[in-house]
């Protein structure tokens, strides 16, 4: 099989993500690349494999777990009364 070298543009136009998410994941090692001369190249369907079995070993509850907000946080912040003490020499 012929293997098909892509650059970090192209692979992120390919799985829709920003080329500083591509470089964030090959410096993690989240995908494999070679690094030819200045330029980083992706073998397109090696990467694909490694998507698709990240992609299998996660557990649902970690796909659909949503995160905490700290909005309830705020909101009781800003209903706060302020201090009636004065502070300072007395």
């Amino acid at each position: 099989m012929k293997r098909i070298w892509v650059t970090v543009k192209e692979l992120a136009q390919e799985f829709g993500v920003s080329h500083d998410s591509v470089y964030r994941a090959y410096r993690s090692g989240k995908i494999p690349g070679s690094q030819m001369a200045r330029t980083i190249r992706f073998d397109l369907e090696e990467v694909r494999q490694v998507m698709r079995n990240r992609a299998i070993a996660m557990p649902n509850s970690q796909c659909t777990k949503k995160r905490a907000t700290a909005g309830g946080r705020r909101r009781r912040a800003a209903t706060k009364r302020p201090r009636t003490v004065k502070r300072g020499l007395v």
